[in-house]
């Protein structure tokens, strides 16, 4: 039997090589991150995880400590969707979504894992085993940047292999938004991907203006240009304009989800498995997503995403994020012919270099 014996969660403030802002969070000068380890009584284990913008991280820590970690003790951790069910409902009347779906997300991926290891399944084939690679952009949180340190930040990513990268938008000015996107375009060429984000930076009005003004610089799409509550925003802005549009990373239930599927009109989904359920979760999305004939794509996490957008196969794009989780791994992110790779180890994959972490520990 694989009886839950102990759960161990740390949490480390990891900094950033230089400050990084967008249009609605400010100025990141690190980021959170909060790790799970279930052993069990046979001798398993299995690590999960999250990560925050900097804030948050003490309060998720709390949950899973005091409130989720004792709930779970002597559970079948075998039985992951149930566990992930009974987490969901046990902490539901304070923290539906919010800080309960981050705490929720580590606990289920640390599951995840111990799951692919006693199966001696890699988690890209626990996802459906469509395949071991994955369309990735790259994409920064730069709208602090000039517009030559633009330029060269995405010229990097070039260098790195990607054939696909997103800028931040939202700026004070929409025509200096314009430019931006107009010197990115000219700069990666007319056949690369290229996707705009605003981090729910405008209202409908102007997110109506931006996605028309940045029409002609073919656009695959423009993520979060209004606040992620307002789903029939969504559905003005995609109606208006036929520009296609992606949210998710701030959606952390299926119920919201299912709304946002129902009413916004999306071309893209976003789930951000640090924050909406975890695996469980991200896998259902993933078909309520082909259901509606949506690509399922992800947000940050690329370490451990890859898995699960290359063996969901059904052409989601996986984020390669600014927060760089993969580099305090020991497997950052492989890409090859402009393809990320996953990982075949058994489990997730994801596997922290903890003497590299123990620095930034709190």
């Amino acid at each position: 039997m694989s009886i839950i014996d102990s759960i161990e969660t740390r949490l480390f403030h990891v900094p950033l090589a230089e400050t990084l802002s967008d249009a609605k969070h400010g100025d990141h000068t690190h980021f959170e991150l909060v790790t799970v380890t279930i052993r069990t009584t046979d001798g398993a284990e299995g690590t999960g995880y999250t990560y925050t913008g900097g804030k948050g991280g003490h309060a998720i820590r709390a949950m899973i400590r005091h409130d989720l970690a004792p709930m779970l003790s002597g559970a079948d951790a075998r039985q992951v969707e149930a566990l992930n069910d009974a987490m969901y409902w046990h902490v539901h009347y304070v923290g539906r979504g919010g800080v309960a779906s981050f705490a929720i997300s580590a606990l289920d991926i640390a599951l995840w894992d111990l799951r692919g290891k006693a199966r001696g399944e890699p988690l890209s084939v626990m996802a459906g085993g469509a395949g071991t690679t994955c369309n990735a952009y790259a994409g920064g949180i730069d709208l602090g940047f000039t517009l030559d340190k633009l330029k060269s930040n995405v010229s990097g990513y070039l260098a790195r292999g990607f054939d696909a990268v997103k800028i931040k938008v939202g700026l004070p000015d929409l025509a200096e938004d314009v430019a931006r996107v107009a010197a990115i375009r000219d700069l990666i060429g007319p056949t690369r991907r290229l996707m705009v984000d605003a981090n729910y930076g405008l209202d409908i009005e102007q997110g109506i203006a931006a996605a028309r003004a940045f029409a002609p610089h073919d656009i695959t799409w423009f993520e979060e240009p209004i606040i992620p509550d307002d789903y029939d925003g969504y559905a003005r802005i995609a109606q208006e304009t036929r520009m296609p549009l992606a949210m998710g990373e701030n959606l952390h239930t299926i119920e919201e989800f299912g709304e946002a599927f129902a009413r916004s009109r999306l071309s893209f989904i976003q789930p951000d498995t640090g924050n909406c359920g975890g695996i469980t979760a991200w896998m259902k999305i993933a078909k309520m997503a082909r259901d509606h004939d949506i690509p399922a794509c992800t947000h940050g996490m690329q370490e451990l995403n890859v898995s699960l957008i290359s063996g969901n196969g059904d052409g989601g794009w996986l984020e390669v994020h600014s927060f760089p989780i993969d580099a305090y791994t020991t497997r950052p992110l492989t890409v090859k012919n402009a393809r990320a790779v996953a990982p075949d180890t058994p489990g997730t994959g994801v596997v922290f270099d903890w003497d590299k972490l123990e620095p930034f520990a709190v």
